[in-house]
């Protein structure tokens, strides 16, 4: 954000984006860690290295089905003692013949020595036996149990797995800060590794407030609005890796408010309001807990930030234990909006993630939108790739508001607080959101 702009939203009474996101996230530490049987690790974040206690391979093995030989016996061009070349009647050729003195399995544990001329049938997993430096797969052969003929002779090395050879003891694992993902944990336990230390995952708890909110199951009728925020939020909590509670609808009763608030806290690490941030008359959320008390302001500050949409942000703490609590808006785009970009990094930085916001690239824009001045807008948008590099990004009908808009987006396109339009052809900002597609 440049000092032109900066100076443009406080001209306006508005904080700027960039400066309201610092403040608020300086507030937050990471949580506290926690040792977690690996199996348990999955979803969480690193919170200190992890060093291979042992090799993986932790020992010579076979890496496919298959005869363990000297590569010398079998080599066309060696004649080892034991090579012997036999008539073949396949076309082409001749062949190589080996006894076959034994079979190992994956759970053979005695060390045996191949001599010159011989080979042993072997399992994937399975122990080499001492002096083989290859493996000679199954289908290469005609499968012999007391002699094998060889068809096709592989490189040196083929099908043998070597100690270390992937992962040496001592080595870095992963860092600090890393995530834990299916194939993480798997390295950690083939070398050895039963338990980790994590941050927790974060739990965090969505209420929606407003007299005028009903359930789901039901249509909207005048006085009346289903509640989609609390369903909204609660699933965007859980994609971001939180465990996530829905609490539902609480009605604009002041003491109803304080008395959910408190009990929520004992099980939450961070709570999400909507609804009631602004200013009007029946904006509760804001008028309770940003009211002072005594010569002591409230818990949770309320701002105007230049944002768009959505622009009444609250951020404080509630309770005894000084939880976290982040206010969005009600209207349904705006929370959405405001969880991306003020929730959703809150509860990255909690869980220890880096980085805390979403990845985004430089796009070349298919249409031309216009955008209010002083205010940075995010509109949902559909990006994609380029053929030569690159990417491009059409915004998608309705606006930021619209909420099938953010359904079919997989991308945010961000206008900057002096941009009143711009033009197809221009290049801009793209946030990409998470989408299994």
């Amino acid at each position: 954000m440049t000092a032109t702009a900066d100076a443009e939203a406080a001209e306006n009474g508005l904080t700027p984006l960039a400066d309201y996101l610092g403040s608020v996230l300086r507030r937050l530490r990471a949580l506290p860690p926690l040792d977690l049987d690996l199996t348990q690790a999955y979803g969480n974040v690193l919170a200190e290295d992890v060093v291979a206690p042992h090799s993986f391979p932790a020992f010579d093995q076979a890496a496919v089905d298959g005869y363990a030989a000297r590569w010398e016996d079998i080599a066309g061009g060696g004649r080892g003692v034991g090579y012997v070349p036999v008539q073949s009647g396949r076309p082409g050729g001749r062949t190589v013949r080996l006894n076959v003195v034994g079979d190992l399995g994956a759970a053979s544990w005695r060390p045996v020595r191949l001599t010159p001329g011989s080979c042993f049938s072997v399992a994937a997993g399975a122990p080499l036996p001492i002096g083989a430096d290859v493996v000679v797969p199954v289908e290469w052969t005609d499968q012999g149990m007391a002699a094998v003929e060889i068809f096709r002779v592989p490189k040196r090395g083929y099908g043998v797995r070597r100690t270390g050879e992937e992962v040496t003891g001592g080595a870095l694992l992963a860092r600090s800060g890393t995530y834990v993902s299916p194939a993480l944990v798997a390295v950690l336990a083939a070398t050895g590794i039963g338990h980790v230390v994590v941050r927790p995952s974060p739990r965090v708890v969505i209420v929606a407030t407003g007299d005028e909110l009903v359930d789901v199951g039901r249509g909207s009728q005048p006085g009346q609005v289903v509640d989609a925020n609390s369903h909204a939020l609660t699933a965007a909590a859980a994609e971001v890796g939180a465990l996530a509670y829905r609490v539902g609808i609480c009605d604009d009763d002041p003491e109803g408010l304080r008395g959910l608030l408190e009990d929520q806290t004992l099980r939450a690490d961070l709570i999400i309001t909507t609804g009631g941030t602004g200013t009007g008359p029946g904006d509760m959320v804001r008028r309770i807990l940003s009211r002072r008390e005594g010569s002591r302001a409230g818990p949770v500050t309320f701002t105007d930030v230049a944002l768009y949409p959505g622009t009444a942000l609250g951020f404080g703490t509630v309770g005894a234990e000084e939880v976290p609590v982040v206010c969005l808006p009600g209207d349904p785009g705006a929370a959405m909006i405001g969880f991306e970009v003020l929730a959703r990094p809150a509860i990255n930085l909690l869980a220890g993630a880096e980085p805390v916001f979403r990845p985004s690239v430089r796009a070349h824009l298919l249409e031309t939108v216009a955008s209010p001045a002083g205010l940075r807008e995010f509109r949902p948008a559909h990006v994609a790739e380029r053929r030569g590099g690159g990417y491009t990004v059409q915004p998608l009908n309705g606006g930021p508001f619209t909420l099938s808009g953010l359904a079919e987006a997989n991308g945010l396109l961000v206008l900057g607080e002096r941009v009143t339009a711009a033009a197809a052809g221009s290049t801009v900002d793209v946030l990409l959101l998470d989408r299994r597609r």
